[in-house]
């Protein structure tokens, strides 16, 4: 009799779970569906789930009538400039676990505790030395405040920390040079902190929205994001063209996320972090 009424509470747990994942598919599929549909049957009552008459023109005009093409060369440039900043923050890691220098510790503190301050109380500072810098309305002023961050050096440092020293006091002894041992000896070995950061850090530089529309006046600058937010003054009444904008920003991100869902566990489990 228990085990009936386990297997039953078990089959209803699924059940809800199946029927709770299911309803929240489907304005993610109402969009994908509406992306493909012509503007005639967005006015269609009952709303159909599905095009009846299915056309890519919606995505054609994306690149048409805007200027996505920019938009998309914009967003991979922020996303390979982060990529290289996940070399900065594993290079910090590696030396505030593996070096003893004065203050290390109160640095490391100091680093987390900015952990703690929402972005949006530092961006006019940041915006005022940009703007010192005179990178505003440039590339490089988009993209170098967010090439280090202090969660990524802690992730970094965490996983370093259970490298034994014995290994990297052998690889000295036979003639090995700092950079050497990080490029030849840590990367490999913290390959699923890269896996995890590597994620997080393409969904955020293909999320990118505040900062370049912030620090960009040319349109020639904007990211996808920005362009997408476009789309809902000019094209404010095309639903199929946002819907296709909108699909053309999330898809690669749940493919990503599909494909990669096991190192973001098993980076975070490593990691030390609950």
């Amino acid at each position: 009799m228990a085990l009936r009424m386990k297997r039953l509470e078990k089959g209803i747990m699924i059940a809800l779970l199946v029927i709770g994942g299911l309803l929240m598919m489907v304005p993610f599929i109402w969009m994908i569906g509406s992306s493909f549909k012509p503007e005639n049957e967005f006015t269609v009552i009952p709303p159909s789930l599905f095009p009846n008459h299915p056309t890519f023109n919606n995505y054609r005009d994306l690149f048409v009538k805007m200027d996505f093409l920019i938009y998309l060369k914009n967003t991979l440039i922020i996303v390979l400039c982060s990529f290289v900043g996940l070399f900065l923050n594993a290079m910090a890691g590696y030396a505030f676990a593996k070096f003893d220098f004065p203050g290390k510790n109160k640095f490391f503190y100091v680093i987390l505790a900015t952990m703690m301050i929402p972005g949006q109380v530092t961006m006019i500072p940041t915006y005022l030395i940009i703007n010192q810098m005179h990178l505003v309305n440039t590339m490089a002023g988009i993209v170098l405040p967010g090439l280090v961050g202090a969660f990524a050096i802690f992730l970094f440092r965490q996983f370093m920390t259970t490298i034994p020293m014995d290994l990297l006091e052998a690889a000295r002894l036979d003639g090995a040079g700092e950079l050497r041992i990080f490029f030849q000896l840590m990367v490999p070995i913290v390959k699923p902190v890269f896996a995890v950061q590597g994620i997080l850090t393409f969904i955020g530089a293909w999320n990118s929205f505040l900062w370049p529309l912030i620090i960009a006046n040319d349109e020639k600058l904007y990211t996808l994001s920005v362009g997408l937010s476009l789309l809902k003054g000019q094209y404010g009444t095309a639903f199929g063209l946002q819907m296709a904008g909108a699909a053309f920003m999330v898809v690669p991100i749940v493919i990503i996320f599909i494909f990669f869902q096991k190192h973001i566990i098993e980076g975070y489990t490593i990691s030390g972090i609950k």
